[in-house]
């Protein structure tokens, strides 16, 4: 029986998606059997972030509504072979998801799979409930600004409210991303710390990934950045999925590289 791992936020724009496709890719690669499947219902775009646009024939809402089976809206990833996708509506609204429906869905998936990632949509609304209902595990995704902290704390709370761990008493595992540091901002004291963002948000890291100018390509190629060697953004994703599976790494340096006139300075000081 397989897991339910939700990548959420308290907002949009925070690369949720780009996290949920880059961990999917991470985790198929190290042999695990994961489907991938995106719930932003009418705001679908994992399927560009992984390259699988073109391959779309049913989504989702086909299979709870059964206008198709499940094998036949699952698609196959053709660089990560123990990948799959189910992607998002287009053209529905997130209203038309029932509790129900995606209940049976989800438990069919994990008598198939090792992992069901799901991407949740941002905000707090029917969507976002019905993607931490059933996890079994949670990974928060927040840049290292006020506003995105504040509401991944808010999501938080939900998750602890609204998921079927709390209400039988349970307790959903929560582990936190924190995306698109720039160490530069932070020694400047323009962004907040990594420090910073756990003291507020109460919650174990799994994994902070630096801002990488690559990713915009990569995602408008439909190649995952994970893909790319010497990108530290990918050996980041990298070393989160290492750490999904349990193991224990350590966290790349993330501190801001002196230039070479700020190094001759530190010499003389």
């Amino acid at each position: 029986m397989g897991i339910i791992i939700t990548v959420t936020s308290g907002k949009g724009g925070v690369g949720k998606s780009t996290t949920t496709a880059n961990i999917a890719v991470g985790l198929a690669n190290l042999g695990k059997k994961v489907v991938a499947i995106d719930f932003d219902i009418g705001l679908r775009n994992l399927d560009m972030i992984l390259g699988l646009e073109n391959r779309i024939v049913y989504d989702v809402v086909d299979v709870m509504e059964e206008r198709c089976n499940l094998s036949q809206a699952l698609i196959n990833d053709k660089k990560a072979k123990n990948l799959y996708f189910l992607p998002a509506s287009q053209t529905k609204d997130k209203d038309i998801l029932k509790r129900d429906k995606v209940q049976a869905l989800l438990e069919s998936l994990k008598e198939s799979f090792d992992i069901v990632l799901i991407d949740s949509p941002a905000g707090i609304e029917s969507g976002f409930e019905h993607s931490i209902f059933l996890a079994d595990r949670a990974l928060i995704v927040s840049t290292p600004d006020v506003s995105s902290v504040r509401d991944a704390d808010r999501v938080i709370g939900i998750i602890d409210a609204k998921s079927e761990k709390a209400k039988n008493g349970e307790e959903v595992e929560k582990h936190i991303i924190i995306n698109r540091i720039k160490p530069e901002m932070v020694e400047a004291g323009n962004m907040l710390s990594i420090d910073d963002v756990l003291s507020i948000l109460a919650l174990p890291l799994i994994g902070v990934v630096p801002d990488d100018e690559n990713i915009i390509s990569s995602t408008n190629m439909g190649v995952p950045i994970i893909y790319k060697e010497n990108s530290k953004a990918a050996e980041s994703y990298r070393r989160i999925c290492r750490r999904v599976l349990g193991e224990e790494i350590e966290f790349l340096d993330m501190k801001a590289k002196k230039g070479f006139f700020s190094s001759i300075k530190g010499i003389f000081k």
